[in-house]
C-alpha cells in the first residue's frame, strides 16, 4: 500500500505519470475519465488487479451527480414492483457489502417509514412487498464475508399502528396515515464516500489528478483508441497522453465525452434533474426518514445530523450540465409534498440551503453503432470504439459492481478471468480499525473537550482515521477548535482536508469536503473568511488568490440564491452561468497539444 494521502504534489506526480505515458513503452494500462462515484469505482478495481491506472476530473471530485443525489445507500424498494428481483438482490448485496466490509463508518443503517392511508389492502399489498425486500436481504447476509451466516445488517421492518406511529413520528398530520411500516436502508455523505475511494484507490497504486480535463480521445492509424490529450487547467498545459485502454465514466456528460474521440456511435445518455432542500431538524418532529409516493416522483424526508433532506423532483434537464439549479417551482413544489402530510407545515423561510443534481439516463436504442455492449437493467458499458469502454446509468450503490464490470469489459474476458476483480475485499480508508478508533473516543473528548456530537460527527466522516484529525489538533491547539461560524465543523477539518484530501480551491473546501454550502445559511458565507485563511495559508496562496477565491464563491452564492428565485430551469441556468468559475472548463477549439 503507497501513500494515502491526496495532495497538490501527489496531482503533480499524476501529471507526471501521464506526461510520461507519451513515451515509447511507458504507456498506461488504463486511463479513467470522471472522478464520479464510477470512475472512483473503476480506479480502485484497476490498481488492486495491479494495473497501472490514472485517473481525471476536469472539476473537483465528485463535482457532478457523485455529491448532488438524496446520499442513500438503499436496494431499490421500487424496483419490486417492477418485479426486478435480480436487481433489488444485486443493490441489497451490495448495499450491505458496503455497510458491513467496505465503509462501515461512511454508510450507516437509517430507518424508514411508509405512511399508509388504507387499513387493510394497502398493508396487506405494501407489506408484503417490504417483506420479500427483507427477505432479499437476509438472502444476501448469509454469504457476506464477515457477517456470520443469517446475522442481518438492518433491523427487519415493524408494522405500526396509527398510535405507535405517533409516537414515531409526532410530526406526522394525524389524518395522513392510519398507520406504517417501518423498513431500514442506509445513508451516506456521498461527496466524502467518493473522495474516500478515490483515496483507496491511491493508496493501491492508482494516481489521480483533479482539474484536468481530457480535449481530445486519440486513435492510432488503424482506427483504435489508444490514448487523449489532456488540458491542466490549473496552468492551462495541453498534453498527450497514451494507454491501452480508456474508460469514460462521466456520467450525464457520457455524449460529449464520446464525441472527443470523432466516432460514431455510443451510449445515449439525458439528463434528469431532482432537487433537495434542507431543513432545520427542530422544524419537524420525528426519528425516522419518510418515503411518500407523489403524482410525480419519490419524496423522501431524510433525518440527517442537525437537519432534514427532503427531495426529491424529477424533471428533464436541458440547459448546461454544469450547474442544474433548483429553481422556486422546484422548491415550492417539494415544500408542497411535503406539507400534505406534516402537522405543522414547513415554508421558504425554514429552507436554510438547496441543491441540485442531474441523473444520467440511457435512452433506448443507446447502443446503436456500438461494436460490443453489456447491459444490465441499471447500467450498460459499451465499446463504441476499440480500446474505448463507456459506462452509463446505475446507482452510487451498484458502483463497485459497474466498476467491476467496465474493467471487465475492457480488459476482455479471458484477461479479466485471469485477473478478476478483488475490491469486494477491499475496505476503504478508515474502515479497518474503526471499532478500536471508537474505543478511544473517550480520550480525544478528554483531550480536546469534544462533545459526544462531534465525535461521532468525526467518526462518520474520518472513521480510524480519526487519530489523523487528532494528530492535526495536537500538532497546533488552534485546530481542536470548531469553525467559529460553522460549529459543526473543526479547523483540523479544513487542513485535512488540503493536506489528505486534495482539496485545491475554496470552493472543494465549502461545497464537497464539508456542506457548509447547504447547511448554513446564505451558502455559508459567515466561515468563508476563516476556511480562507487557513486555505491561504496550507496552499500558499498570495493576496490577490485569495481575493480571487473569495470573490468568485461570493458571485456563485450569490447566483445560487437568485437562480432559486427563478421560476424555470432556462432562467435559473443563466442566472448560474453569469457567475464565474474558479477554474473554466476547456472548450472544444483547445483540441491542440502544445
Amino acid at each position: 500500500m503507497t501513500d494515502q494521502h491526496l495532495t497538490r504534489e501527489t496531482r503533480e506526480s499524476a501529471l507526471q505519470r501521464l506526461v510520461e505515458s507519451a513515451q515509447p513503452g511507458r504507456e498506461l494500462d488504463v486511463l479513467v475519465i470522471g472522478g464520479g462515484i464510477t470512475g472512483a469505482g473503476i480506479a480502485l478495481d484497476a490498481a488492486t488487479r495491479g494495473l497501472d491506472t490514472v485517473v481525471v476530473e476536469a472539476q473537483d471530485w465528485a463535482a457532478g451527480s457523485s455529491s448532488r443525489a438524496s446520499k442513500l445507500i438503499h436496494g431499490g424498494l421500487r424496483y419490486l414492483q417492477m418485479l426486478d428481483f435480480k436487481l433489488v438482490h444485486e443493490a441489497l448485496t451490495e448495499r450491505d457489502l458496503l455497510l458491513n466490509n467496505v465503509a462501515p463508518h461512511l454508510v450507516r443503517p437509517l430507518p424508514f417509514l411508509y405512511p399508509l392511508r388504507h387499513r387493510v389492502w394497502e398493508r396487506a399489498f405494501v407489506g408484503a412487498g417490504i417483506a420479500l425486500y427483507d427477505f432479499l436481504a437476509t438472502v444476501t447476509t448469509k454469504t457476506a464475508k464477515g457477517n456470520g451466516k443469517g446475522k442481518r445488517s438492518v433491523p427487519w421492518h415493524r408494522h405500526l399502528s396509527r398510535k405507535q406511529l405517533a409516537v414515531r413520528f409526532p410530526g406526522l398530520a394525524h389524518d395522513a396515515a392510519v398507520g406504517a411500516i417501518e423498513y431500514w436502508d442506509a445513508n451516506v455523505d456521498d461527496a466524502r464516500y467518493v473522495v474516500s475511494v478515490i483515496r483507496t484507490a491511491h493508496s493501491q497504486g492508482a494516481q489521480a489528478a483533479s482539474r484536468t480535463q481530457v480535449i481530445e480521445i486519440t486513435k492510432n492509424d488503424d482506427g483504435a483508441v489508444n490514448g487523449a490529450i489532456l488540458i491542466d487547467l490549473e496552468t492551462g498545459t495541453t498534453f498527450p497522453v497514451r494507454a491501452k485502454a480508456v474508460i469514460n465514466s462521466t456520467g450525464v456528460w457520457t455524449g460529449e465525452t464520446q464525441k472527443l474521440a470523432d466516432g460514431s456511435g455510443g451510449l445515449k445518455v439525458l439528463a434528469s434533474k431532482g432537487i433537495h432542500i434542507v431543513v432545520p431538524r427542530e422544524r419537524i418532529s420525528g426519528e425516522a426518514g419518510l418515503i411518500l409516493q407523489t403524482s410525480k416522483s419519490v419524496l423522501f424526508v431524510i433525518p440527517w445530523s442537525r437537519y432534514w433532506v427532503i427531495g426529491t423532483t424529477d424533471t428533464p434537464w436541458k440547459e448546461n450540465l454544469l450547474n442544474p439549479s433548483a429553481t422556486a417551482d422546484d422548491i415550492d413544489y417539494v415544500l408542497a409534498e411535503a406539507n400534505a402530510v406534516l402537522a405543522n407545515p414547513i415554508d421558504r423561510s425554514d429552507v436554510v440551503g438547496t441543491w441540485a443534481g442531474l441523473r444520467p439516463l440511457l435512452q433506448p436504442g443507446t447502443m446503436e453503432g456500438t461494436n460490443s455492449a453489456k447491459v444490465s437493467r441499471e447500467h450498460t458499458v459499451a465499446s463504441p470504439l476499440p480500446g474505448l469502454t463507456v459506462i452509463a446509468g446505475g446507482k452510487f450503490t451498484t458502483y463497485r459492481v459497474m466498476a467491476k464490470d467496465a474493467v471487465d469489459f475492457a480488459l476482455g474476458k479471458e484477461a479479466a478471468k485471469a485477473n478478476p476483480s478483488t475490491t469486494a475485499s477491499v475496505a476503504l480508508l478508515g474502515a479497518e480499525g474503526l471499532d478500536e478508533a471508537r474505543d478511544n473516543t473517550r480520550a480525544l473528548s478528554t483531550r480536546f473537550g469534544w462533545s459526544d456530537q462531534m465525535i461521532d460527527h468525526l467518526l462518520h466522516r474520518y472513521g480510524s482515521k480519526i487519530s489523523e484529525i487528532a494528530a492535526i489538533a495536537d500538532a497546533d491547539p488552534t485546530m481542536s477548535q470548531p469553525l467559529t461560524h460553522a460549529s459543526a465543523y473543526l479547523r483540523a477539518e479544513i487542513e485535512y482536508a488540503i493536506t489528505h484530501e486534495g482539496a485545491l480551491h475554496l470552493e472543494d473546501l465549502m461545497v464537497r469536503r464539508t456542506r457548509m454550502n447547504y447547511e448554513y445559511l446564505n451558502e455559508g458565507m459567515a466561515a468563508v473568511p476563516e476556511v480562507a485563511e487557513i486555505a491561504t495559508r496550507l496552499l500558499g496562496w498570495d493576496e490577490q488568490t485569495a481575493a480571487h477565491e473569495v470573490a468568485v464563491y461570493h458571485q456563485m452564492a450569490a447566483a445560487v440564491a437568485a437562480a432559486a428565485l427563478t421560476r424555470d430551469d432556462e432562467s435559473a441556468s443563466d442566472v448560474r452561468e453569469a457567475a464565474p468559475q474558479i477554474v473554466p472548463l476547456a472548450t472544444p477549439d483547445l483540441k491542440q497539444t502544445q
